[in-house]
Formats: structure tokens, sequence, C-alpha cells
């Protein structure tokens, strides 16, 4: 059921008066090329770690190469002080995913085929939108369609994108532009995840997908796999993470405590967390929000299920009194 009538009225309110506090969509500042005088980063396969102690990540040397300018975010649902004084009771709100698989059949590279699977129930109140197809530099091939259903239904709207190792290539093009070391293999490898999430800032702006936080997923990627060093794998995590802060956007991880341990570690950015139950129920996905399933040293915003064939949401305790610190409604 829609929240009560009285929100939906403040919304349009809201909409039609406080419209200077929505969000600007981030600058296309993606994928920028190292310059030529800069020292070729060193190969991704040179580097041998024994995993027999913290993952550590390097620390930034310099400012980025450029910075981009921050959206406008409102940190405060424009609503909240409209109805601060109306009770809004904290109950899980349903939701959904969605990404390249939900695009119509044939899109996208070639190990990621979309094969349009269902788009979310109507019950669903807000939609987070993968902007990846698979790995990172690879776009969501019908992104900016999916950004116009949840617009045009009036759903609120988040984000989120895969991170991955990349390919060589792009530590060749890229290790050396960004806030780290490019001259060392982790610095490198952490630059080249921090223009992995300059390029999705660039395709939210290309598709006005506007949201006041990215979530990073970390997990296997079929086809595109993680390194056997997890510490070089933390700091791809770090750069992506570095990319969306100087972007002016907040972060939060989506994993589960196995996966994200089995490629990155002990390491913790200490984010909200968004926490996979796979194929169980809405009951288990509630459960994540506890204790038990930590990933990173995060608070449990999400619980997610998969249920005939669709990826479903349920927001934990605590989130429900105020969705715009996590969401965007057009």
């Amino acid at each position: 059921m829609r929240r009560a009538a009285w929100v939906g009225a403040a919304l349009l309110l809201a909409l039609t008066t406080a419209c200077g506090l929505a969000p600007e969509a981030a600058p296309d500042d993606a994928a920028a090329t190292s310059e030529a005088s800069a020292p070729a980063p060193p190969s991704t396969g040179e580097r041998q770690r024994q995993d027999d102690g913290p993952i550590e990540v390097p620390e930034p040397t310099a400012a980025p190469s450029s910075t981009p300018s921050q959206p406008v975010v409102p940190t405060r649902d424009p609503l909240a002080d409209l109805v601060e004084d109306i009770e809004i009771a904290d109950e899980p709100v349903l939701g959904a995913d969605v990404s390249w698989p939900q695009c119509e059949p044939g899109l996208g590279i070639p190990q990621k085929r979309s094969h349009g699977g269902p788009m979310p129930v109507p019950e669903a109140e807000y939609v987070v939108v993968g902007l990846t197809n698979g790995p990172g530099f690879y776009p969501n091939p019908c992104l900016a369609d999916q950004v116009e259903w949840v617009r045009s239904r009036g759903l609120m709207i988040g984000a989120y994108a895969v991170a991955s190792y990349p390919e060589q290539r792009f530590v060749d093009e890229l290790g050396a532009d960004g806030p780290y070391d490019g001259s060392t293999e982790l610095g490198a490898l952490a630059n080249t995840g921090y223009q992995q999430a300059l390029y999705n800032v660039g395709l939210m702006k290309d598709a006005g997908l506007l949201t006041p936080l990215v979530w990073i997923d970390v997990e296997p990627v079929p086809d595109f796999e993680w390194s056997a060093d997890r510490e070089a794998n933390a700091s791809v995590v770090a750069g992506v993470a570095r990319g969306y802060q100087d972007a002016g956007y907040a972060i939060g991880v989506y994993s589960t405590p196995y996966l994200w341990e089995g490629v990155v570690g002990d390491f913790s950015l200490g984010v909200p967390e968004w926490r996979a139950a796979g194929q169980t129920s809405r009951e288990e996905a509630l459960g994540r929000c506890g204790e038990d399933w930590v990933i990173q040293g995060g608070a449990a915003v999400m619980g997610q299920w998969v249920q005939d064939a669709r990826d479903m949401n349920v927001t934990c305790p605590g989130i429900a009194t105020d969705l715009s610190a996590w969401f965007h409604r057009y």
C-alpha cells in the first residue's frame, strides 16, 4: 500500500514550492585520460601479496586532477519542515532494483546480454537502478529508459554500480589520473577505481538520474573476475568510493559478509549497507538488518531478496522516517 494520503499531498506541495532544493546532476568528468608525460603505471600482474595481515590500501597523495562540482543534494527531506509535527510510521517500505537484465532482450556486451526480465511490482515505492552492464566502464544499455520508467510513475529512485577489477588496458590509460600515486601498482589500481566512479557519474548525468547516494556493489563478477590479491582489490574499491565522494555523493555498499571478505578481506569503509539475502524471503531480508549480518561496519539500510525473477527490497528499522537520505523523488 502507498504511503498515507497526506504524504502524497505534501510531496506535491514540496515539489512545487521547494524545487530549488532538488539535486543537480553531477558533472560529466568520466574516465579522463592521463597526461602523455605521466609515468606508465605498473602492470597489475607484477605484485604478489601474502594474505597474512590486515588489508591496507593507498592513501591519496594529491588532489584530483580535476575537481567535479558537487551536486546540491538535500540532507533533509523538504517535507520534513512541513510535517515535522506529524509522526511517520517506521514501517518497512517495499522497493526493487533493476539493471541491464531488465533491458529488452539482446542488449549489452556479449558476456552480459539482457533478457527482458520483469520490472518491479506495482507495490514498489522506490527503485534502485544499476549503472553498469556488469563490470565497470560498461554502461547499462537502457539506463535512460529505466530512469524514465521510475520518473513517469512518481516513484523514488536510487543508484548502484558494480565495482570490478579493471582490465589492464584501463589501468594503462587511467592509472596515473587521480588522487593516488600512480607510479605504484596499488595507486594505479585506486586511480582506475576512481575513474570507474567518475565514468558512472557521467552516466547518471546523461540519463538524468538524480540521487543523494550511490551503492557500491562488491561481489564476484563472472567473466571479469577479481584478482587473488585482496589488497589490490580493496585498492580498487577505495578508489571507487573516493571518486563518488569527490563528486558529491554519499556512498554505501551492497554485498554479503562472505562475498565482501572474499573480495577485499577485512577492508572497511564503515558506510551504510544494503544486504543481500538471495533466493529467500521478505522475512529473511528483514533479518539481514540485524547485527549478525554486518558487512564492513556500517548501518543496515535495506535487505534484498529474489522472488519470481525480481529483485525485491525492504527498508530496515529506522530508515522509513527519512527516505530522502537514500532516494530522490522527481
